[in-house]
């Protein structure tokens, strides 16, 4: 009988040390690690609408009226007046005769400055011109302003 109740002792605290260790093994394992916060969205900067103005010797041209012309040439200036486009624009600019509307003049130019002189060559005496100036964001293709006004040369 003694034999007996060492046995079922035995059996017992066996028991007992495996419910105990199985209850220890089922923790809940801890804190898991603080979530990462979700990343911010972009800041997303909003480009300004491209404005400027021609000017020709330090003027501003009159887009009602024909500009005169002294000679052959001219040096006109496309001006920014907004804030400029991150990546820059091109300044694209187009002469063409009224008459028929033959291309006297083009060229198309990159920059980052809001000063963008352009020599236009090419015009004859008495013949009455459109010029085109046109100016694009290299960031936002959309973003574009187009001045045209008349000229003759003298």
């Amino acid at each position: 009988m003694q034999y007996l109740k060492f046995l079922i002792r035995k059996k017992s605290i066996l028991a007992l040390s495996f419910f105990i260790c199985a209850f220890a093994g089922c923790s809940k394992g801890g804190d898991s690690p603080a979530p990462t916060p979700p990343t911010p969205p972009p800041v997303v900067v909003t480009e300004a609408d491209i404005v400027f103005k021609v000017d020709v010797a330090g003027s501003e041209v009159n887009y009602n009226t024909v500009f005169p012309v002294v000679g052959t040439s001219l040096i006109l200036n496309a001006n920014i007046t907004s804030t400029l486009p991150k990546d820059g624009v091109t300044v694209d600019v187009t002469v063409k005769k009224k008459l028929d509307n033959t291309t006297v003049f083009t060229t198309n130019q990159t920059s980052s400055a809001a000063s963008n002189p352009v020599t236009v060559s090419g015009l004859t005496a008495g013949v009455l011109c459109v010029a085109t100036v046109t100016v694009t964001s290299k960031s936002k293709a959309t973003n574009t302003s187009i001045k045209t006004f008349e000229l003759a040369a003298k």
